[in-house]
């Protein structure tokens, strides 16, 4: 398993997804499925920057690990912010237009369409969110 600790900043989106993009690369993943990674992980960390510690900044630690045939890689993003369960969040209503939607939610929404598998804990006083996803198709 391999680790990642950053401040909880918009401006560490970019590091993030270079360090998740390495493991993808290095296990052999397919553009379609890393894509869809990238986005998962811009909206987690982008939401954990804007909400966990609001008004303030901590760290949030990144756990990876790519395991299994086909390989499936899985990550963990766990801050010590306020506890929040996004999966709790009731999905948008995608039939109405965008201007009568509520803002919100498409992003969770978004990810557990695309990924194989999401799953958040609240333990030892920090957010724990899993994603996982098979990264050959």
């Amino acid at each position: 398993m391999k680790e990642l600790t950053v401040q909880a900043n918009l401006d560490n989106i970019a590091p993030v997804t270079e360090f998740i993009n390495a493991e993808l690369e290095a296990a052999n993943c397919c553009e379609d499925v890393r894509i869809q990674i990238d986005v998962a992980i811009d909206e987690i960390f982008g939401n954990i920057a804007k909400y966990a510690y609001d008004p303030e900044e901590g760290p949030v630690t990144l756990q990876t690990d790519v395991t299994g045939n086909p390989p499936v890689i899985s990550i963990t993003f766990i801050d010590r912010g306020m506890p929040y369960n996004p999966l709790d969040r009731k999905a948008p209503d995608i039939t109405l237009k965008a201007k009568e939607r509520r803002i919100g939610g498409l992003g969770i929404f978004i990810i557990k369409k695309t990924m194989d598998e999401i799953s958040y804990e609240y333990r030892d006083g920090s957010n724990r969110l899993t994603i996982r996803k098979q990264i050959e198709e």
